[in-house]
């Protein structure tokens, strides 16, 4: 049963705008991030065009690889949090939006299989636009000829955006709660910004390795310094937020009633 609960919602994401949306979203930031290597490489060209505004805006960047997927790991880092959340509030809302909850909570399906097929496909979502994200960055960077490229440097750089990105969806279920009980897309967007901004906050003290929303900007290193190693403490505050999240979710789902 859940084998079908799970291809049916496969489905519902292959017939979505939403879902090439999100890719034509993420293929811009590799993009953007060639442009800012090339005003760096090319400051004088990039002034007469009227790109560079400032020389102290990229003061510190260097035009080449480990510049270019320190870019890539910050963007995960927020714009990944912020995507994966809009990709959770779509996959649970929708469900209310449309007028469909009526029909899934009536099928003689234990409820809390749609909790973990949504979950699934918020993963799998997730991740092949990340490894996507990680493809086109590599791509951009031989195009440009940067220089700085090792396998070390490849194989951190390619671990620390899966990390980041690994962080960013253990998040998801708390999103997935919120939009259970808001019904709808509002309420878990809403909550993803409120929670941003809170994680902000908490990442410039040294509470921030212990709230949820400011430990994959910490590993970014877009709240303060960066914090290359997340302490146990910190995982285990993202696997407890993400069972909790589970949990509540499958029970909002359980019991739960529409009245659409």
């Amino acid at each position: 049963m859940f084998a079908r609960v799970l291809a049916t919602e496969f489905l519902k994401l292959r017939r979505s705008l939403i879902t090439w949306l999100s890719w034509v979203a993420l293929s811009i930031i590799p993009l953007v991030g060639a442009l800012f290597m090339w005003i760096v490489r090319e400051p004088e060209r990039a002034a007469k065009l009227g790109l560079l505004g400032q020389k102290t805006q990229f003061a510190g960047f260097t035009a080449d690889w480990p510049s270019f997927f320190k870019l890539l790991l910050q963007t995960t880092g927020i714009g990944g949090m912020i995507l994966v959340s809009v990709i959770a509030a779509y996959v649970f809302g929708r469900e209310y939006s449309e007028g469909t909850a009526k029909n899934l909570l009536a099928l003689p399906v234990g409820r809390h299989w749609f909790a973990v097929a949504k979950l699934a496909v918020v993963l799998v979502w997730f991740g092949i636009l990340t490894v996507w994200l990680i493809v086109e960055g590599f791509v951009v960077c031989l195009l440009m000829g940067l220089p700085g490229l090792s396998a070390s440097l490849a194989v951190t750089s390619v671990a620390d955006i899966l990390l980041a990105a690994l962080g960013a969806w253990l998040l998801v279920p708390v999103v997935a709660w919120v939009a259970t009980v808001g019904r709808g897309y509002l309420a878990p967007l809403g909550f993803t910004i409120f929670m941003l901004v809170l994680g902000m906050v908490f990442g410039a003290t040294g509470w921030g390795k212990w709230v949820p929303w400011s430990i994959v900007p910490l590993f970014a290193g877009v709240a303060g310094p960066r914090v290359e190693r997340l302490p146990i403490g910190s995982l285990m505050v993202l696997v407890l937020t993400f069972a909790a999240g589970v949990a509540v979710t499958a029970w909002q789902l359980r019991s739960g009633d529409n009245t659409q």
